[in-house]
């Protein structure tokens, strides 16, 4: 059994990331971390490193998963959700105006809709609303 959950460089995918970590140290299982293509800049490099160094501390093992070049981490999440041995997709969030929603979409909203397990939602505190 495994975990899921995207990489990126935000505080919410740190978060998430965290959760993850936690939750797979909690149940005994293996983390899995989707990483889309192109992730090789340097900030990006050292976040995947900080990513390793985290699994290891808490002595889960992470297996990264490098997605196609046009591969969505939404599909990638939503699919690994049905694979027999994920049990849980973690994400993370973050407060969004209504405008905001409206003009960008949520990949987060749609991954709790479609995802074929469960999903552990992570919010991220931003600014004095948060």
């Amino acid at each position: 059994m495994s975990i899921a959950v995207g990489f990126a460089t935000t505080p919410e995918a740190a978060a998430a990331l965290s959760a993850a970590v936690s939750e797979a140290a909690l149940r005994g299982t293996g983390l899995r971390l989707y990483v889309p293509a192109g992730a090789d800049a340097a900030s990006e490099t050292e976040a995947l490193g900080r990513a390793r160094d985290e699994a290891r501390a808490a002595d889960v093992a992470l297996d990264v998963v490098s997605l196609e070049e046009d591969a969505d981490l939404g599909d990638a999440l939503i699919d690994a959700s049905y694979r027999a041995d994920t049990d849980v997709v973690v994400i993370g969030l973050r407060r969004r105006s209504p405008m905001g929603k409206l003009l960008l979409g949520s990949l987060s909203q749609r991954i709790l809709l479609e995802a074929g397990c469960a999903v552990h939602a992570v919010k991220v505190r931003v600014g004095p609303r948060g």
